[in-house]
């Protein structure tokens, strides 16, 4: 598969981002059209199958990384991006407040548990990126203190991508008209309204905030090792379109082979 959308959209280490370079409108020149809808599905089909190459060879494991600010898109991306995987290869973990016991431990303490094993593939529906972020914005700890994360959320998945975790990191970026497009459509969906809350609205008066956290986690944070890539989520065909290419792309360039049977099959008789 071609190599335009990780050229286009991912971050290079050691660029400074500023969002406001990026249009969350932008499309890149593809239209929602026959020719975008087969291309995202040639995209899952290769995703099927390199999934079940990774589980034969059960020595890798990818983890896909979604951050978003509220209504980006992340539930949306899962459901549409990985709805041709096995599930029986693919966990997906959501990370909220931490529990008594997870904030008994140090940040990347819940996170480790839940990074993939050999031979599957793992989502993170938010991440330990929501302790420079959300922590960041609400001062829950001094910022001496999540200053340091930076260095420490490196060393980890540079640690992760030494012992076999591939790492891609997803920004989906919405507009501020967008979001608000968004909560207003969920409150008039009866089936959808469950996921408007006030917090969402009070968030919203942060909205600076978490843009400034995110500029310096993008710029901070994308790594050989575990790159970010911003992608433009006003339109979510788009958005699905870019996410389902790279992880099908970044699979391909995982080189992988089956492994050898264990048996002499030229020897087996019924």
């Amino acid at each position: 598969m071609s190599k335009e959308f990780i050229k286009q959209l991912i971050v290079k280490p050691g660029k400074k981002v500023h969002l406001s370079k990026y249009d969350p409108d932008d499309t890149f020149g593809w239209h929602k059209n026959k020719k975008t809808k087969a291309s995202v599905e040639k995209a899952m089909a290769t995703l099927d199958k390199r999934q079940y190459l990774l589980y034969a060879e059960h020595k890798r494991a990818l983890l896909i990384v979604l951050q978003a600010l509220d209504a980006g898109g992340k539930d949306g991306t899962i459901q549409h991006v990985m709805s041709g995987v096995n599930p029986q290869g693919c966990q997906v973990t959501s990370f909220k407040v931490p529990s008594p016991e997870e904030a008994a431990h140090d940040f990347l303490w819940r996170v480790h548990k839940a990074v993939p094993a050999h031979g599957y593939i793992g989502i993170f529906n938010r991440s330990h990126y929501e302790d420079v972020l959300v922590v960041r914005v609400h001062k829950l700890v001094p910022k001496d203190v999540w200053l340091k994360r930076y260095d420490q959320i490196n060393d980890f998945e540079s640690m992760l991508a030494a012992n076999g975790v591939k790492i891609l990191k997803f920004f989906l970026h919405i507009s501020k008209e967008e979001q608000k497009k968004r909560f207003l459509q969920r409150m008039d969906d009866p089936d959808r309204r469950w996921k408007i809350s006030e917090a969402d609205f009070e968030e919203r008066k942060y909205w600076d905030d978490y843009i400034a956290a995110y500029e310096d986690g993008l710029t901070k944070c994308s790594t050989k090792d575990a790159p970010w890539f911003i992608i433009p989520a006003n339109k979510k065909w788009f958005r699905n379109l870019a996410v389902s290419h790279i992880i099908a792309e970044t699979l391909e360039d995982m080189d992988m082979k089956y492994p050898a049977p264990t048996i002499d099959v030229s020897k087996v008789k019924f």
